[in-house]
């Protein structure tokens, strides 16, 4: 069943392996639809596979696809927006909660727009553990390439007006 909007969901991040990598505890869904779920979360608490717990630090709108091998979360900061884009499989919804696989690549943008890629040398390492296919790798550099160009493009979740109207739309629902 997929989550309706306004409803509150757990997000959990997996490795390839099927191990838990990282769950947020919850994020309130704001778009819901079979290839897109737009959410929003603000200090909510996140477990580490290692056991550990920590809070994040300020609100976030978070954008999932099951169209692309990517997510992003867009960081409200007073400084501006930062935006963690995950190289990850498409979402899938299962027993309540968003799902999916994280593939180490990541691009960090600053409110600038300018960005960094990051963890290229973990995602090698576990290509290599995890017996990545080399389909699988191809995909997976393929779709960061297609990140980057959204980024340059100013496409979808970074776009100027998509954070200021999902944070808008968030805080219109009761805490």
């Amino acid at each position: 069943m997929f989550p309706k909007i306004g409803e509150r969901i757990e997000i959990q991040s997996y490795k390839h392996d099927g191990n838990i990598h990282r769950i947020w505890e919850e994020s309130m869904v704001l778009k819901s639809q079979s290839n897109l779920l737009i959410g929003a979360n603000d200090r909510v608490l996140v477990k580490e596979s290692d056991g550990r717990f920590w809070r994040t630090r300020e609100p976030a709108i978070t954008y999932f696809t099951g169209n692309y091998w990517f997510n992003v979360i867009c960081m409200i900061r007073t400084d501006g927006i930062y935006y963690y884009c995950n190289i990850s499989s498409p979402f899938v919804i299962d027993e309540g909660a968003l799902k999916y696989i994280d593939y180490d690549l990541d691009i960090k943008v600053f409110p600038d727009m300018s960005y960094v890629i990051l963890d290229e040398d973990e995602f090698e390492q576990h290509r290599k553990q995890m017996n990545y296919p080399d389909v699988l790798s191809k995909i997976l550099y393929k779709q960061l390439h297609t990140l980057e160009r959204w980024v340059q493009q100013r496409k979808g979740p970074f776009s100027p007006e998509f954070v200021d109207k999902w944070y808008e739309h968030y805080l219109t629902f009761p805490n």
